[in-house]
């Protein structure tokens, strides 16, 4: 058997690893109702650019106008009731303590003997009576403004139903979605429309868990859109994500743009290369020396005119057929490649040049 052969070379290395994803959007957001009810109207539409804190649309408030106005009057009337009891507990203490000076009054003329004791006792008698009085105005007046505090809570409550019926932008952004059209009835929690930052869209990108461990966030990519496959774009790797797939053993990074360019729509499909450091003057050999037995990287070294395998380690793959090796082989070894069958131990080849 005729066999090309290699010897290991030296050089840099410019290892990258490539995959395909999708386009996608760190910042989202499903705009809808906390309540349940009718869309009354929506007042953008798909495509349209929004800013943080514009009113989108309206539920339908049916009675609730009506019942805030009813609890902003019922508010009112305690509030005057709130000023009456103040009033009424100002003009007891008043009387409280003019009858107290007239019952001191009384006790010392009783001393000088100018006043009957009974006549002193009764004056003690209506200064009682006035404290007593006192008190109950005092405690109509908390009752008053326990009425008040609760009236006043339930006005803010209906407020806050008031102010969930509109339907808000929490951030700038694209509405790329419109769910429900005016005059359906809507569940809470159901969207009524989607928004996406456009500045936070990225490449959500599958990489071969095998080419994905020296992968780190802030590497440098380049972006190509299927829909402009002659524009390449920069990037930069923003996450790798923790959580893999076992079943396709495919791991999920996104890549953002270092210029988000105009005209992206979610899901486009982009390819998605990630150049990792330079390896400078470091060993390597083509992928096509590199065979596996028993699920460990070798070669096949050309000794005496036989095959041998000899285990080696490898680190790194370029995209262009390079494979870094770290430890296994000499210089002065020689490489079978691209045999017409696979290879066996022992087995006489003759060589020839890799051309």
């Amino acid at each position: 058997m005729s066999v090309k052969v290699v010897q290991l070379q030296r050089g840099d290395l410019h290892p990258a690893v490539f995959g395909v994803g999708t386009v996608e959007a760190l910042r989202s957001y499903r705009i809808g109702p906390t309540r349940a009810g009718r869309l009354l109207n929506l007042h953008v539409d798909h495509g349209d650019y929004v800013k943080k804190g514009q009113l989108l649309g309206e539920m339908d408030p049916v009675d609730l106008p009506e019942r805030l106005k009813a609890a902003a009057l019922n508010t009112d009337k305690i509030e005057h009731s709130v000023e009456a009891a103040e009033a009424a507990v100002d003009e007891a203490r008043e009387r409280y303590h003019q009858a107290r000076k007239e019952a001191v009054r009384y006790r010392k003329l009783v001393e000088k003997k100018q006043v009957s004791q009974e006549l002193a006792e009764s004056r003690e008698s209506e200064a009682r009576a006035a404290e007593d009085k006192l008190r109950e105005m005092q405690a109509n007046l908390a009752g008053v403004k326990h009425d008040l505090e609760r009236a006043s809570e339930e006005y803010r409550a209906l407020e806050a139903q008031f102010a969930d019926l509109k339907l808000i932008s929490p951030a700038d952004g694209l509405v790329t979605a419109r769910e429900v059209e005016p005059g359906s009835v809507i569940v809470a929690g159901t969207p009524v429309l989607r928004i996406v930052d456009p500045d936070s869209f990225w490449i959500h990108t599958r990489i071969d868990q095998v080419h994905s461990g020296q992968i780190q966030v802030g590497q440098n990519a380049k972006i190509e859109l299927r829909s402009h496959p002659d524009e390449k774009l920069g990037g930069r790797v923003k996450r790798v994500e923790l959580i893999a797939d076992s079943l396709t053993e495919e791991r999920w990074v996104d890549v953002g743009f270092n210029s988000v360019p105009e005209g992206l729509s979610l899901g486009m499909l982009a390819n998605v290369t990630i150049h990792m450091a330079t390896l400078n003057q470091v060993d390597w050999l083509p992928s096509a020396a590199i065979v596996y037995r028993q699920g460990r990287a070798g070669v096949w070294v050309i000794r005496e005119g036989k095959t041998d395998f000899l285990p080696v380690s490898i680190g790194v793959r370029t995209l262009d057929g390079k494979v870094q090796i770290t430890r296994g082989i000499a210089t002065t070894d020689r490489i079978a490649i691209y045999p017409a069958k696979p290879l066996k131990e022992g087995v006489r080849v003759a060589e020839m040049p890799d051309d």
